[in-house]
Protein backbone atom coordinates (compact mmCIF):
# COMPACT_ATOMS: atom_id res chain seq x y z
CA UNK A 1 0.00 0.00 0.00
CA UNK A 2 1.29 3.40 -0.80
CA UNK A 3 0.91 5.55 1.93
CA UNK A 4 -0.22 9.41 0.86
CA UNK A 5 1.71 11.00 3.70
CA UNK A 6 4.93 9.55 5.97
CA UNK A 7 3.94 8.30 10.21
CA UNK A 8 4.78 11.61 11.21
CA UNK A 9 2.73 14.00 9.12
CA UNK A 10 -0.02 12.05 9.06
CA UNK A 11 0.05 11.56 12.53
CA UNK A 12 0.28 15.61 13.42
CA UNK A 13 -2.90 15.53 11.28
CA UNK A 14 -4.92 13.27 13.06
CA UNK A 15 -4.17 14.84 16.38
CA UNK A 16 -4.97 18.85 14.74
CA UNK A 17 -8.61 17.02 13.96
CA UNK A 18 -8.91 15.33 17.36
CA UNK A 19 -8.23 12.33 15.78
CA UNK A 20 -5.03 11.04 18.22
CA UNK A 21 -7.45 8.70 20.19
CA UNK A 22 -6.67 6.01 17.41
CA UNK A 23 -4.16 5.17 19.94
CA UNK A 24 -6.32 3.87 22.49
CA UNK A 25 -7.37 1.28 20.32
CA UNK A 26 -7.07 -2.38 21.73
CA UNK A 27 -8.48 -3.66 18.51
CA UNK A 28 -11.88 -5.22 20.27
CA UNK A 29 -13.05 -4.50 17.20
CA UNK A 30 -16.73 -3.54 18.99
CA UNK A 31 -16.51 -0.74 16.53
CA UNK A 32 -16.78 -2.61 13.26
CA UNK A 33 -19.32 -5.00 14.96
CA UNK A 34 -21.19 -1.55 15.70
CA UNK A 35 -20.61 -0.02 12.29
CA UNK A 36 -24.10 0.11 10.04
CA UNK A 37 -21.86 -0.77 7.43
CA UNK A 38 -21.45 -4.24 9.20
CA UNK A 39 -24.84 -4.87 8.45
CA UNK A 40 -24.64 -4.87 5.06
CA UNK A 41 -21.36 -6.97 5.35
CA UNK A 42 -18.81 -3.65 4.72
CA UNK A 43 -16.49 -4.60 7.83
CA UNK A 44 -14.28 -1.30 7.56
CA UNK A 45 -13.74 0.13 11.04
CA UNK A 46 -11.25 -2.27 12.22
CA UNK A 47 -8.57 -2.31 9.48
CA UNK A 48 -9.09 1.55 9.07
CA UNK A 49 -8.31 2.14 12.52
CA UNK A 50 -5.04 0.25 12.30
CA UNK A 51 -4.25 1.96 8.73
CA UNK A 52 -4.46 5.47 10.87
CA UNK A 53 -2.43 4.16 13.77
CA UNK A 54 0.86 3.32 11.23
CA UNK A 55 -0.55 7.20 9.22
CA UNK A 56 -1.02 5.10 6.12
CA UNK A 57 -4.04 5.72 3.64
CA UNK A 58 -4.05 4.22 0.29
CA UNK A 59 -5.21 6.86 -2.00
CA UNK A 60 -7.47 3.82 -4.10
CA UNK A 61 -9.20 2.70 -1.06
CA UNK A 62 -12.56 4.55 -0.92
CA UNK A 63 -13.11 3.00 2.45
CA UNK A 64 -12.10 5.92 4.17
CA UNK A 65 -15.09 7.86 2.55
CA UNK A 66 -17.40 5.31 3.44
CA UNK A 67 -17.55 6.56 7.28
CA UNK A 68 -20.83 8.42 7.95
CA UNK A 69 -19.66 9.99 11.01
CA UNK A 70 -23.11 8.53 12.58
CA UNK A 71 -20.98 8.33 16.02
CA UNK A 72 -22.27 5.01 16.96
CA UNK A 73 -19.23 3.56 17.18
CA UNK A 74 -18.56 6.07 19.73
CA UNK A 75 -21.29 5.65 22.02
CA UNK A 76 -20.04 2.17 21.85
CA UNK A 77 -16.33 2.20 22.30
CA UNK A 78 -15.07 0.96 25.61
CA UNK A 79 -11.66 3.62 25.04
CA UNK A 80 -12.90 6.56 23.92
CA UNK A 81 -11.55 6.91 20.47
CA UNK A 82 -13.41 9.61 18.46
CA UNK A 83 -13.37 6.72 15.34
CA UNK A 84 -15.21 9.71 13.15
CA UNK A 85 -12.59 12.12 13.60
CA UNK A 86 -9.68 9.47 12.75
CA UNK A 87 -11.84 8.95 9.42
CA UNK A 88 -12.39 12.77 9.00
CA UNK A 89 -8.12 13.45 9.63
CA UNK A 90 -7.33 10.73 6.85
CA UNK A 91 -9.36 12.06 4.62
CA UNK A 92 -7.51 15.44 5.10
CA UNK A 93 -4.49 14.19 4.32
CA UNK A 94 -6.22 12.47 0.76
CA UNK A 95 -7.82 15.95 0.07
CA UNK A 96 -4.31 17.71 0.51
CA UNK A 97 -2.95 14.91 -1.77
CA UNK A 98 -5.73 15.98 -4.26
CA UNK A 99 -7.08 12.55 -4.13
CA UNK A 100 -11.27 11.83 -3.20
CA UNK A 101 -14.01 10.05 -4.75
CA UNK A 102 -15.57 12.06 -7.98
CA UNK A 103 -18.76 12.76 -6.80
CA UNK A 104 -17.41 14.81 -4.17
CA UNK A 105 -15.02 16.45 -6.54
CA UNK A 106 -17.90 17.87 -8.24
CA UNK A 107 -20.00 18.67 -5.09
CA UNK A 108 -16.60 20.80 -3.52
CA UNK A 109 -16.54 22.67 -7.15
CA UNK A 110 -20.31 23.54 -7.17
CA UNK A 111 -19.56 24.88 -3.16
CA UNK A 112 -16.61 26.88 -4.11
CA UNK A 113 -18.00 28.40 -7.66
CA UNK A 114 -21.98 29.12 -6.24
CA UNK A 115 -22.05 28.28 -2.67
CA UNK A 116 -24.20 25.15 -2.93
CA UNK A 117 -23.68 21.76 -3.57
CA UNK A 118 -26.16 20.99 -6.32
CA UNK A 119 -24.32 23.71 -8.67
CA UNK A 120 -27.68 25.83 -8.75
CA UNK A 121 -27.48 29.80 -9.24
CA UNK A 122 -27.37 31.90 -5.93
CA UNK A 123 -30.13 33.96 -7.13
CA UNK A 124 -32.85 31.09 -7.10
CA UNK A 125 -31.73 30.22 -3.27
CA UNK A 126 -35.36 31.65 -2.52
CA UNK A 127 -37.82 30.42 -5.50
CA UNK A 128 -39.37 28.13 -2.74
CA UNK A 129 -40.49 30.61 -1.21
CA UNK A 130 -41.52 32.77 -3.77
CA UNK A 131 -45.37 32.90 -3.23
CA UNK A 132 -45.29 32.64 0.27
CA UNK A 133 -44.92 36.02 1.44
CA UNK A 134 -41.96 35.29 3.13
CA UNK A 135 -40.34 38.47 4.05
CA UNK A 136 -36.48 39.08 3.82
CA UNK A 137 -34.52 38.77 7.18
CA UNK A 138 -33.76 42.55 8.33
CA UNK A 139 -32.23 44.24 11.39
CA UNK A 140 -35.17 43.26 14.40
CA UNK A 141 -36.58 40.09 12.96
CA UNK A 142 -36.30 37.64 15.61
CA UNK A 143 -35.76 34.58 13.85
CA UNK A 144 -33.55 33.44 10.71
CA UNK A 145 -35.07 30.19 9.14
CA UNK A 146 -32.05 28.67 7.45
CA UNK A 147 -33.85 25.83 5.22
CA UNK A 148 -30.70 24.34 4.29
CA UNK A 149 -29.43 23.64 0.18
CA UNK A 150 -31.56 20.56 0.14
CA UNK A 151 -34.67 22.21 1.19
CA UNK A 152 -34.03 25.28 -1.29
CA UNK A 153 -33.38 23.37 -4.35
CA UNK A 154 -34.37 19.42 -4.38
CA UNK A 155 -37.60 19.35 -5.84
CA UNK A 156 -39.22 17.14 -2.53
CA UNK A 157 -37.08 18.20 -0.22
CA UNK A 158 -38.40 21.92 -0.54
CA UNK A 159 -41.55 20.95 0.28
CA UNK A 160 -40.66 20.74 3.57
CA UNK A 161 -39.36 23.76 3.86
CA UNK A 162 -42.41 25.46 2.51
CA UNK A 163 -44.58 23.51 5.28
CA UNK A 164 -42.34 24.74 7.96
CA UNK A 165 -41.80 28.13 6.80
CA UNK A 166 -46.40 28.21 6.09
CA UNK A 167 -46.57 27.07 9.80
CA UNK A 168 -44.30 29.30 11.36
CA UNK A 169 -46.53 31.94 9.62
CA UNK A 170 -49.78 30.40 11.07
CA UNK A 171 -48.04 30.76 14.70
CA UNK A 172 -47.14 34.32 13.93
CA UNK A 173 -43.40 33.89 14.22
CA UNK A 174 -41.61 36.48 13.69
CA UNK A 175 -38.99 35.08 11.07
CA UNK A 176 -37.38 35.89 7.97
CA UNK A 177 -35.36 34.54 5.29
CA UNK A 178 -31.51 35.24 3.81
CA UNK A 179 -32.19 33.85 0.21
CA UNK A 180 -29.00 34.32 -2.20
CA UNK A 181 -27.43 36.28 0.53
CA UNK A 182 -26.71 32.75 2.50
CA UNK A 183 -23.95 29.86 1.97
CA UNK A 184 -24.43 26.11 2.47
CA UNK A 185 -22.80 25.40 6.00
CA UNK A 186 -20.38 23.60 4.73
CA UNK A 187 -21.40 20.88 7.24
CA UNK A 188 -20.65 17.71 4.41
CA UNK A 189 -17.05 19.51 2.75
CA UNK A 190 -15.96 19.64 6.30
CA UNK A 191 -16.55 15.91 7.00
CA UNK A 192 -15.33 15.27 3.88
CA UNK A 193 -12.05 16.74 4.58
CA UNK A 194 -11.97 19.91 3.02
CA UNK A 195 -11.40 22.40 6.35
CA UNK A 196 -10.29 25.46 4.00
CA UNK A 197 -13.70 25.40 1.63
CA UNK A 198 -15.27 24.64 4.89
CA UNK A 199 -14.12 28.34 6.68
CA UNK A 200 -14.45 30.10 3.19
CA UNK A 201 -18.11 28.99 3.24
CA UNK A 202 -18.41 29.51 7.07
CA UNK A 203 -17.09 33.23 6.77
CA UNK A 204 -19.69 33.88 4.15
CA UNK A 205 -22.56 33.07 6.52
CA UNK A 206 -21.28 35.42 9.24
CA UNK A 207 -20.65 37.75 7.24
CA UNK A 208 -24.06 37.50 6.26
CA UNK A 209 -25.30 37.11 9.57
CA UNK A 210 -23.71 40.01 10.72
CA UNK A 211 -24.62 42.47 8.24
CA UNK A 212 -28.43 41.58 9.41
CA UNK A 213 -28.13 41.09 13.21
CA UNK A 214 -28.52 37.73 13.11
CA UNK A 215 -29.20 36.29 17.03
CA UNK A 216 -31.57 33.15 16.43
CA UNK A 217 -31.18 30.35 14.10
CA UNK A 218 -34.22 27.83 12.90
CA UNK A 219 -32.76 25.29 11.18
CA UNK A 220 -34.34 22.19 9.32
CA UNK A 221 -31.34 20.12 9.11
CA UNK A 222 -29.62 18.50 11.74
CA UNK A 223 -26.42 18.72 9.97
CA UNK A 224 -26.57 22.83 9.70
CA UNK A 225 -27.91 22.71 13.89
CA UNK A 226 -24.63 21.08 14.57
CA UNK A 227 -22.39 22.92 12.48
CA UNK A 228 -24.10 26.65 13.88
CA UNK A 229 -24.19 25.19 17.18
CA UNK A 230 -20.76 23.42 17.03
CA UNK A 231 -18.45 24.45 14.71
CA UNK A 232 -19.24 28.17 13.98
CA UNK A 233 -18.30 29.52 17.81
CA UNK A 234 -14.65 28.62 16.36
CA UNK A 235 -14.96 31.41 13.70
CA UNK A 236 -16.29 34.10 15.75
CA UNK A 237 -19.91 32.81 15.63
CA UNK A 238 -22.35 32.62 18.42
CA UNK A 239 -25.80 32.27 18.01
CA UNK A 240 -29.43 30.76 19.83
CA UNK A 241 -29.31 27.50 17.15
CA UNK A 242 -33.03 25.98 17.16
CA UNK A 243 -34.23 22.33 15.44
CA UNK A 244 -37.14 23.26 13.42
CA UNK A 245 -38.59 19.93 15.42
CA UNK A 246 -37.51 21.68 18.88
CA UNK A 247 -39.16 24.90 17.80
CA UNK A 248 -42.51 23.09 16.77
CA UNK A 249 -42.52 21.89 20.13
CA UNK A 250 -42.41 25.12 21.63
CA UNK A 251 -44.81 26.30 20.06
CA UNK A 252 -47.02 23.82 21.28
CA UNK A 253 -46.71 24.18 24.36
CA UNK A 254 -47.12 28.17 24.25
CA UNK A 255 -50.31 27.06 22.45
CA UNK A 256 -49.52 29.00 19.47
CA UNK A 257 -50.30 26.20 17.16
CA UNK A 258 -54.56 24.31 17.06
CA UNK A 259 -54.39 21.05 14.97
CA UNK A 260 -57.79 20.82 13.47
CA UNK A 261 -57.65 17.86 11.76
CA UNK A 262 -57.68 13.91 12.99
CA UNK A 263 -54.64 12.35 11.26
CA UNK A 264 -55.64 8.47 12.09
CA UNK A 265 -52.17 7.12 11.16
CA UNK A 266 -49.39 4.67 11.74
CA UNK A 267 -46.08 6.51 12.00
CA UNK A 268 -42.97 5.37 12.82
CA UNK A 269 -40.34 7.77 13.39
CA UNK A 270 -36.74 7.94 12.68
CA UNK A 271 -33.70 9.13 14.45
CA UNK A 272 -31.38 11.33 12.77
CA UNK A 273 -27.88 10.20 13.62
CA UNK A 274 -27.05 14.19 13.56
CA UNK A 275 -30.16 15.17 15.71
CA UNK A 276 -30.16 12.10 17.82
CA UNK A 277 -26.90 10.41 19.00
CA UNK A 278 -24.94 14.22 17.70
CA UNK A 279 -27.18 15.84 19.86
CA UNK A 280 -29.49 14.53 22.00
CA UNK A 281 -32.71 15.83 20.49
CA UNK A 282 -35.04 12.37 20.91
CA UNK A 283 -37.92 13.97 22.84
CA UNK A 284 -39.21 17.13 20.91
CA UNK A 285 -39.59 15.35 17.46
CA UNK A 286 -41.62 12.35 19.52
CA UNK A 287 -43.56 14.89 21.55
CA UNK A 288 -45.06 16.93 18.29
CA UNK A 289 -45.85 13.95 16.54
CA UNK A 290 -47.80 12.57 19.59
CA UNK A 291 -49.62 15.71 19.88
CA UNK A 292 -51.64 15.26 16.69
CA UNK A 293 -55.07 13.93 17.06
CA UNK A 294 -55.58 9.78 15.70
CA UNK A 295 -51.73 9.62 15.04
CA UNK A 296 -50.08 6.17 16.33
CA UNK A 297 -46.63 6.77 17.06
CA UNK A 298 -44.49 3.56 16.71
CA UNK A 299 -41.00 2.74 17.40
CA UNK A 300 -38.56 0.99 15.17
CA UNK A 301 -36.65 -1.93 17.25
CA UNK A 302 -33.63 0.32 16.81
CA UNK A 303 -34.30 3.87 17.77
CA UNK A 304 -33.10 6.25 19.36
CA UNK A 305 -29.36 6.26 20.33
CA UNK A 306 -29.04 2.95 18.64
CA UNK A 307 -30.98 4.03 15.47
CA UNK A 308 -28.93 2.70 12.00
CA UNK A 309 -27.96 5.50 10.38
CA UNK A 310 -29.73 6.45 6.93
CA UNK A 311 -26.20 6.85 4.75
CA UNK A 312 -26.18 10.48 4.08
CA UNK A 313 -23.49 11.87 6.77
CA UNK A 314 -19.60 12.33 6.47
CA UNK A 315 -20.59 13.23 3.14
CA UNK A 316 -22.55 9.84 2.34
CA UNK A 317 -25.50 11.72 0.74
CA UNK A 318 -23.44 13.24 -2.15
CA UNK A 319 -21.68 9.92 -3.14
CA UNK A 320 -23.25 6.71 -5.30
CA UNK A 321 -24.12 3.52 -2.85
CA UNK A 322 -24.46 0.63 -4.45
CA UNK A 323 -27.81 -1.34 -4.18
CA UNK A 324 -27.28 -3.90 -1.70
CA UNK A 325 -25.66 -1.47 0.44
CA UNK A 326 -27.83 1.32 0.87
CA UNK A 327 -28.40 1.63 4.61
CA UNK A 328 -31.95 3.49 3.94
CA UNK A 329 -33.48 0.15 2.06
CA UNK A 330 -32.51 -1.50 5.54
CA UNK A 331 -34.76 1.07 7.08
CA UNK A 332 -37.41 1.89 4.82
CA UNK A 333 -38.33 -2.46 4.73
CA UNK A 334 -37.99 -2.28 8.67
CA UNK A 335 -41.14 0.50 8.40
CA UNK A 336 -42.80 -1.62 5.97
CA UNK A 337 -42.42 -4.72 8.30
CA UNK A 338 -43.88 -3.02 11.40
CA UNK A 339 -46.88 -1.90 8.94
CA UNK A 340 -46.62 2.04 8.88
CA UNK A 341 -48.34 4.17 6.83
CA UNK A 342 -45.56 7.14 7.49
CA UNK A 343 -41.94 6.71 7.47
CA UNK A 344 -41.45 10.43 9.28
CA UNK A 345 -37.74 11.83 9.80
CA UNK A 346 -36.54 15.37 10.82
CA UNK A 347 -33.52 15.53 8.06
CA UNK A 348 -33.26 16.47 4.51
CA UNK A 349 -30.68 14.12 4.11
CA UNK A 350 -32.93 11.37 5.32
CA UNK A 351 -35.47 11.96 3.11
CA UNK A 352 -33.68 12.02 0.18
CA UNK A 353 -32.39 8.78 0.69
CA UNK A 354 -35.59 7.00 2.27
CA UNK A 355 -37.16 8.57 -0.93
CA UNK A 356 -34.76 7.30 -3.23
CA UNK A 357 -35.16 3.80 -1.71
CA UNK A 358 -38.71 4.21 -1.55
CA UNK A 359 -38.42 4.01 -5.55
CA UNK A 360 -36.20 1.26 -6.03
CA UNK A 361 -37.03 -1.14 -2.38
CA UNK A 362 -41.62 -0.98 -3.24
CA UNK A 363 -43.60 -1.04 -5.74
CA UNK A 364 -46.73 -1.80 -4.44
CA UNK A 365 -46.72 -0.67 -1.13
CA UNK A 366 -48.27 2.99 0.26
CA UNK A 367 -45.64 3.66 2.80
CA UNK A 368 -44.70 7.17 2.36
CA UNK A 369 -41.81 9.17 3.91
CA UNK A 370 -42.79 12.42 5.05
CA UNK A 371 -40.67 15.22 7.39
CA UNK A 372 -42.13 16.34 10.77
CA UNK A 373 -42.88 19.41 9.65
CA UNK A 374 -44.86 18.40 6.47
CA UNK A 375 -47.38 16.07 9.08
CA UNK A 376 -47.53 18.87 11.30
CA UNK A 377 -48.83 21.35 8.34
CA UNK A 378 -51.51 18.42 7.52
CA UNK A 379 -52.88 18.52 10.84
CA UNK A 380 -52.99 22.20 10.79
CA UNK A 381 -55.49 21.56 7.52
CA UNK A 382 -53.78 23.81 5.52
CA UNK A 383 -52.96 23.10 1.95
CA UNK A 384 -49.58 22.77 1.04
CA UNK A 385 -49.84 24.31 -2.89
CA UNK A 386 -46.67 22.56 -4.76
CA UNK A 387 -44.21 24.45 -6.10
Amino acid sequence: MEPVAPFKEGEELIKQAGGGTARLCFQCSLCTVTCPWNTVGKLIVHRKLRQAGLGLADVEDEDWWRCTTCNECVSRCPRGVQIPDVMIAMRKIMVQAGAMPGGLRSVMASLAAVGNPLGEPKERRDDWARDLHVKAFSPGTEILFFPCCVGAYDARVRQVARATALTLQIAGADFGILGANESCCGESVRKAGNDRLFADLAQRNLDAFARVGVERIVVASPHCYTTFKKEYPGFGGAFDVVHVSQYLAELLREGRLEFQRQMDLKVVYHDPCYLGRHNGVYEEPRAVLKSIPGLELMEFPDCREGAICCGGGGGGIWQDTKKGERLSDLRLNQAIELGADILATACPYCMMNFEASLLTETSDNALQVRDVSELVLEALEVPLTKC
